[in-house]
């Protein structure tokens, strides 16, 4: 099993979307939708799973996680 817990994610606010949008930096085109945080990372979960599986099927290199969270004063 991958671990997708050990990638960052970040969740905001997108007026266009009208709605919360999560995204995982290392993992390129992996994104969700949410009406709340707490949906649009619920989401992120089965999407980050399925693009961890997508990249082993296709016989790709799992990325590393490099991104950190930034702390902000």
């Amino acid at each position: 099993m991958m671990n997708r817990h050990k990638y960052l994610i970040e969740i905001f606010w997108s007026d266009e979307d009208e709605g919360f949008i999560a995204i995982a930096p290392d993992l390129p085109g992996c994104s969700a939708f949410g009406d709340s945080p707490t949906e649009a990372l619920e989401e992120m979960e089965d999407a980050m799973t399925a693009w961890l599986e997508a990249c082993k099927n296709m016989g790709r290199r799992v990325p590393e996680a490099k991104v950190r969270p930034q702390q902000v004063a």
